[in-house]
């Protein structure tokens, strides 16, 4: 039987990334580049900067994914792509891309949702076990999505104002860190101690939705009036006491959820996924249960495109393709899929 040879291209946002995935399961090359040295100096990525490194990088990734799995376009099986979400510019850029490749070489074209992305990054790593549930924590996305099986998806609980990522990164600026600001924080957070009094959102009895706003304004507030008394805060302690906050609320709610729907598995994903901390917590408060808990390696946390071929592998068996009028959607709904 011949091999499945999945290209996939991710431009969600503000990386442009290309890669090559085997049966669904194995990575041939993983070719990412990243512009965050770009954003740094905005505090954020700016989307019409993001597209036009998106556009002179494009065309350089493609092409180093093949050369590093040795591979000719007719060797290929299908290109899959990022439809969204993710800023319009960038995916634009993307599907584009993705939309010429197919039509040069008559591959078929897999859309594929960004978040599911992120979810089969942890089929890279083991096969998945159903019922399952998977949670996101990224700089725009934080949800629980819970899944009885390959490509159908739930989401049971979603931030309803920041993601934990935005937060993070607004709280860095409060401590004059640069962006991305969660690696500081993490890393800040390791070396103090969680002695600041700081609230914990746990909405209404039995949600498994998420609110980071309030947090996130009770760390500026207690910065704003420390400053005011003419009192200095430990950055560590305050990081340490931010980040113990949100880890709690996260892993509170994972594990909740882990016991009402019965699942077999306990996924995590997105960029937040790098995070010590909540991999820590994670670890400790799943040690022992029942639920088998997986989390990614560093590198497929962060976008990627090998992520994307994995969704893919498992849409193109479902015999889900786009034509050339595939366009880049903002706001796809992974219920939707």
């Amino acid at each position: 039987m011949m091999d499945e040879l999945i290209l996939a291209i991710e431009t969600s946002c503000d990386e442009t990334a290309a890669a090559v995935i085997k049966n669904g399961r194995e990575i041939v090359s993983n070719v990412v580049s990243s512009q965050i040295e770009s954003h740094k100096r905005f505090g954020g990525v700016v989307p019409e900067v993001a597209s036009r490194h998106h556009v002179e990088q494009m065309t350089l990734v493609l092409e180093e994914a093949l050369a590093q799995a040795g591979l000719e376009p007719s060797d290929l099986t299908a290109v899959a792509v990022t439809e969204g979400p993710g800023l319009v510019g960038a995916l634009l850029i993307g599907v584009n891309a993705a939309k010429a490749f197919a039509f040069a070489h008559g591959l078929p074209l897999v859309p594929v949702h960004h978040i599911a992305g992120h979810i089969y990054a942890n089929r890279l790593l083991t096969e998945m076990e159903f019922p399952l549930l998977t949670l996101i924590v990224s700089g725009g996305h934080t949800e629980l999505v819970y899944m009885k099986e390959h490509g159908s998806y739930e989401v049971i609980g979603e931030t309803r104002d920041d993601a934990a990522g935005e937060a993070y990164d607004k709280v860095a600026r409060t401590l004059n860190m640069p962006y991305p600001g969660g690696p500081h924080i993490d890393r800040l957070a390791q070396e103090g101690e969680p002695v600041i009094d700081l609230p914990r959102s746990w909405l209404e009895p039995g949600s498994y939705d998420f609110s980071f706003s309030g947090l996130k304004s009770a760390v500026i507030n207690t910065v704003h009036n420390a400053t005011q008394r003419g009192e200095t805060i430990k950055p560590e302690d305050l990081a340490a006491s931010f980040q113990a906050s949100v880890v709690e609320v996260l892993v509170e709610k994972t594990f909740r959820a882990a016991q009402e729907y019965g699942v077999k598995q306990v996924l995590l994903a997105g960029g937040v996924a790098a995070n010590k901390g909540l991999r820590a917590g994670l670890e400790a408060r799943f040690a022992g249960s029942q639920y088998e808990l997986i989390i990614p390696p560093l590198s497929l946390c962060t976008d990627n495109a090998a992520m994307i071929g994995a969704a893919a592998s498992i849409e193109y068996k479902k015999g889900k393709r786009a034509d050339l009028a595939l366009n880049g959607v903002p706001g796809l709904d992974l219920e939707a899929q």
